[in-house]
């Protein structure tokens, strides 16, 4: 029976190092591929934060998830990277929150500080008004973004990742679909989904832009101080944006405003093959069994 009309849970999940992440409401799993050509799954039930109420607050709960999701990415991308190496190791405490934190910094230094110190340099020696110099520092900050995934898409391993990145696409449009989960049924499926992480990025771009505009000229200590302080504002915006046209694509007009969103994807996806797209329904399967599991117990 087709799924198409009928009100699915939002499933999604990540890319893993000869892996996949699916994610649900209670539950998640992770099928990693190992050296030897097994299947290797986790799964794990939701606890804390997602199972709070601070989940359902507008604007709000769009941060928290993020950041919870983070923390598992991390985790689990640290799981599958054990498993090609034969380690054993874990990142837990205060390790984990180490690589989080170094993660969140680089990535606001190179992706809201730097644009922000450059296109104040605009107004400084050209004389530009506060408006296009913002102007500007989206377009650099968009610039870095697209920049940055061409540049990590080159190399070879990341590669795999993006094609792994593919595959978690391919599987929830099918399921949505109401196809068939095999990896034939679901090569033909786009490796594209308006809910991705990298249409994210783009829409928190564009509300950035729109914002910081709004906020108008500031010295320039307080313009960097701004760009980081907004960043959980501008991200609480930007969840509630992609929750709601994800839940209208039935409509011409929003299919339209995404496909900047889905181009952006093919920097970050790339078409995987058939023993990667099993990886993803071992994944999305194990993830689907837990969830309905966990559900029937608590009904």
């Amino acid at each position: 029976m087709s799924t198409k009309n009928l009100k699915l849970p939002a499933y999604g999940g990540q890319a893993l190092i000869e892996g996949v992440l699916m994610r649900g409401k209670k539950a998640l799993a992770a099928a990693m591929r190992s050296p030897d050509g097994e299947i290797i799954i986790v799964t794990e039930e939701l606890k804390g934060i997602y199972q709070t109420n601070l989940r359902n607050i507008p604007f709000l709960r769009g941060l928290i998830l993020l950041w919870d999701a983070m923390g598992l990415g991390i985790q689990y991308l640290t799981k599958s990277a054990n498993i090609q190496t034969g380690e054993d190791e874990k990142i837990e405490g205060p390790e984990l929150f180490g690589s989080l934190f170094v993660s969140f910094a680089l990535s606001i230094g190179l992706f809201f500080v730097l644009p922000a110190f450059l296109s104040e340099l605009t107004e400084t020696f050209w004389g530009w008004s506060p408006w296009y110099s913002n102007l500007l520092e989206g377009v650099i900050r968009l610039f870095f973004i697209i920049l940055y995934m061409w540049g990590i898409g080159k190399m070879k391993e990341i590669e795999r990742v993006f094609a792994y990145h593919g595959s978690e696409h391919k599987v929830i449009n099918a399921y949505e679909a109401g196809i068939e989960l095999t990896p034939e049924n679901i090569s033909k499926c786009s490796r594209e989904h308006p809910r991705c992480g990298t249409s994210f990025l783009l829409t928190l771009v564009i509300f950035s832009i729109i914002i910081f505009a709004i906020i108008g000229p500031l010295p320039m200590l307080w313009r960097i101080v701004t760009r980081i302080l907004l960043i959980p504002i501008i991200a609480g915006i930007s969840y509630e944006y992609m929750k709601l046209i994800s839940n209208h694509l039935d409509s011409k007009f929003v299919r339209f405003i995404v496909r900047p969103n889905m181009a952006l994807q093919q920097l970050t996806t790339r078409e995987p093959d058939l023993d990667i797209l099993e990886v993803g329904i071992a994944a999305f399967n194990a993830m689907l069994k837990l969830e309905n599991e966990l559900l029937e117990k608590s009904s």
